[in-house]
């Protein structure tokens, strides 16, 4: 993770063309820590300039959904972002049931917000975000993870 935060730096600063902007963006999200959202699949869509709205999907255990509306401001380098924003997440846990001696989803719904960089490459569409996510389980198991640090790298498509 220190590793992708410096080459992430380190691209932020070498990099001096005109960065452009994007509409819609796909690509994956590593987290550390144990998230409900953790490890997952991400769609970004800006419905203006500085509003975005951001679906993670992760699969495996737990298998979760989550949303979230981010708010975009435009630091001095071009094609770079600080962001910030709020939403929410369903996920399902698999819980060994031990009197019916299998496997039972237990549902947990909880709150999320996030604060991070974005970058849009110049010319090419790729873009990546360092984000922290935090989130707040409330139905099933109330519980706070403060630990989600997460990269993002994504393919753009629009403008």
């Amino acid at each position: 993770m220190i590793a992708a935060s410096l080459l992430f730096a380190g691209l932020l600063f070498f990099q001096s063309s005109q960065a452009q902007g994007y509409n819609t963006a796909l690509g994956i999200r590593l987290s550390s820590g144990s998230a409900m959202v953790g490890n997952s699949i991400s769609v970004k869509h800006f419905i203006n300039d500085k509003t975005a709205i951001e679906g993670l999907f992760s699969f495996g255990d737990p298998l979760a959904l989550g949303v979230l509306v981010e708010f975009h401001k435009p630091l001095s380098s071009s094609g770079l972002q600080a962001f910030y924003g709020a939403g929410g997440y369903l996920a399902f846990v698999k819980i060994y049931n031990p009197g019916h001696q299998r496997y039972d989803n237990d549902i947990n719904i909880g709150a999320q917000g996030i604060v991070g960089l974005d970058y849009k490459f110049p010319n090419v569409p790729i873009n990546l975000s360092l984000d922290w996510k935090p989130e707040l389980n409330i139905v099933s198991d109330i519980n706070f993870e403060p630990a989600a640090i997460g990269f993002t790298a994504r393919f753009t498509f629009g403008k």
